[in-house]
């Protein structure tokens, strides 16, 4: 199973670097679409922040996903972007076969302070990989508000959506 998802977060990740070789860096940074006024490069740096924390708190088994770098380099520059994408492949390729039968605890804020909850290696993966197609999605708004068209299949879409609604950016 955990190779079947490490699979899915790398296909998700190559869409990413299909998306940034395919548009400028001044689309990459362009912050004007309303209501967040966010850029693509915002939330690229923001999905690979959340990943950031699960590698850096596998080790002492204390995932904070309220700890976040945001590294504004990577919401400005799209071969740094890449770049940290690549790095993040390559870490996540490396997990296929270490031991996971213990529970990690993961910190975040709901809303009404930080809490910890027990997941395994596996489901904070999973949820990475979802959260990381909530984002994409948001990213096909700006594209789309921006009257810049792209085709990425699946790009932004998960894949429970019915496939006649699944086109992607």
């Amino acid at each position: 199973m955990k190779r079947q998802i490490i699979s899915s977060i790398n296909n998700n990740l190559n869409h990413a670097i299909t998306l940034l070789d395919m548009i400028d860096s001044k689309t990459y940074q362009d912050a004007s679409t309303g209501p967040y006024y966010s850029s693509i490069g915002s939330h690229i740096r923001h999905t690979l922040d959340f990943f950031d924390c699960i590698i850096n708190g596998l080790d002492t088994n204390n995932i904070d996903l309220t700890a976040r770098k945001r590294d504004e380099i990577l919401s400005t520059d799209k071969e740094a972007a890449k770049h940290q994408i690549h790095n993040l492949q390559e870490k996540l390729a490396s997990y296929v076969d270490v031991n996971t039968d213990y529970l990690i605890h993961v910190t975040d804020n709901m809303g009404q302070g930080k809490i910890t909850v027990n997941y395994t290696l596996e489901s904070i993966l999973a949820h990475a990989n979802s959260h990381t197609i909530h984002h994409y999605a948001t990213i096909g708004y700006i594209l789309n508000n921006l009257g810049i068209e792209i085709k990425i299949p699946g790009f932004g879409f998960n894949p429970t959506s019915p496939v006649n609604k699944r086109e992607g950016i």
